[in-house]
């Protein structure tokens, strides 16, 4: 293989019986160079119509039959005819002809008109080397081309099996239609099935918005009744609950009357209890006006250090036992936009809540900067909390079964109004504990507002 192109044979058509031969030695040689029997017929058929064209133009043609090695091996046919200035003409008459091979060009040479066609050897066939290019050419030069009645023998058994070929391809055509025609229907079925069944779907869910809509409403009236009921009670409790306190006092004060100490013992127990009572009534009022939105942020710059010095002092009498050491860390950054007031409520419910359940160890106060927010950390080395009632503790009225508080009484209040009022100021509450390991309250608020 030498990457240029090989001639293989040369003829010369004069006569019309030469269109036969030129079909036959263009199959012949098709074959030999390995190209499929129908890129053969398509060869043999291209070179017998320009044949015809070119022959009846007047005068000999000369074809030449070559294969370039360069890149790709393909057949080349060069057919030659000296009558010039006709390329316009035979590139309009041989348009269709183009079909047949995979370049067809027509151009006026120096002596005539020439007409190149080429077809590209497929990647299968045998690799032509210098010795198999000799074979061909010696199996060529002993070729003897056919009648014309041998040729046409020939062509209608071409034509036979091209029939054949497109008959089968026709009933392939028709079975893959029948075959798309009844999937389409079971397509159309399948589509028909679902789109009903997606109305009645869409139909359950409207008729279900409708359901949780009407729920919505009833129960935002059953959350305003709620706090309208908590508010209204709690109003009206605080002022027998106040007094019986103030009787509480007056019978114990130095210049009542003595009282014997069972007396005295009994009415201390009745303080208490009307104390603790006064504690549980604060906390409804307070919830009830979280829940029903009475109460709005009052935005200023807070000072962090003053507010933890204020908890640190009104906080410390809370602190009974020796075994708890209280610390309020110094804040890690100076101030926050927020409401003073309701801040300094959701720390000391912390503060409060952790002193309860703390029986040694510490409770702490810290604050940290946590991107564009702010977090105030109180920890403790309390009981702890499980991890499944992590959410239920932020629950009105609820408590950790089998907590018992070291100091003071726990309402179940404290916590779910913390988190109102972290929810008020634009942040949020979470608490990471684990039992037997005490827990932490995070309060995350923008340090912005």
């Amino acid at each position: 293989m030498t990457g240029a192109a090989e001639s293989l044979m040369r003829m010369r058509l004069r006569v019309a019986q030469d269109v036969f031969a030129v079909r036959q030695l263009g199959r012949e040689v098709a074959r030999a160079v390995g190209l499929e029997t129908q890129d053969q017929t398509r060869v043999a058929t291209a070179l017998s119509e320009v044949g015809r064209v070119l022959l009846a133009a007047g005068q000999d043609t000369e074809v030449a039959f070559t294969v370039d090695l360069h890149g790709v091996p393909t057949l080349q046919v060069t057919m030659e005819h000296p009558a010039p200035g006709e390329a316009g003409r035979l590139a309009e008459q041989l348009q269709q002809v183009g079909r047949l091979v995979d370049t067809m060009e027509v151009d006026d040479g120096g002596s005539g008109t020439v007409v190149r066609m080429a077809r590209r050897l497929p990647p299968g066939a045998p690799r032509l080397t210098p010795g198999r290019m000799d074979d061909i050419r010696a199996g060529l030069a002993q070729h003897v081309p056919g009648t014309p009645l041998d040729e046409l023998a020939v062509q209608n058994q071409q034509l036979i099996a091209a029939l054949d070929e497109v008959r089968a391809q026709r009933d392939d055509l028709a079975r893959l239609n029948a075959e798309l025609e009844e999937t389409n229907r079971g397509v159309m079925a399948l589509y028909n099935q679902l789109s009903e069944e997606l109305e009645e779907t869409n139909r359950g869910v409207v008729a279900l918005y409708a359901e949780l809509d009407e729920k919505s409403v009833q129960l935002r009236a059953a959350s305003e009744a709620k706090s309208r009921f908590l508010a209204n009670v709690s109003h009206e409790l605080r002022a027998p609950v106040t007094a019986i306190i103030g009787l509480g006092r007056l019978l114990t004060d130095s210049g009542s009357d003595d009282l014997t100490e069972e007396q005295d013992r009994q009415v201390e127990l009745i303080r208490t209890s009307a104390s603790d009572l006064l504690t549980l009534v604060n906390g409804l009022l307070d919830l009830a006006k979280a829940e029903a939105g009475r109460m709005e942020p009052n935005w200023s710059d807070v000072d962090l250090r003053a507010m933890f010095g204020q908890l640190r002092g009104t906080l410390r009498p809370l602190v009974t036992r020796s075994e708890v050491d209280f610390v309020v860390e110094e804040p890690a950054v100076p101030g926050i936009r927020s409401d003073e007031v309701l801040l300094a409520q959701v720390l000391r419910n912390l503060l409060t809540n952790a002193l309860k359940f703390t029986a040694s160890g510490e409770v702490r106060l810290s604050v940290r900067p946590s991107g564009g927010d702010l977090e105030f950390i109180v920890s403790d080395t309390g009981t702890g909390i499980p991890p499944e009632l992590h959410e239920r503790i932020f629950e009105e009225f609820y408590q950790v079964p089998g907590s018992k508080p070291v100091s003071g009484k726990g309402t179940g209040l404290g916590l779910p109004y913390a988190r109102r009022l972290a929810g008020i100021l634009g942040g949020g509450l979470r608490v990471d504990s684990v039992p037997g390991s005490g827990s932490v309250f995070t309060l995350q608020l923008p340090a912005e507002s």
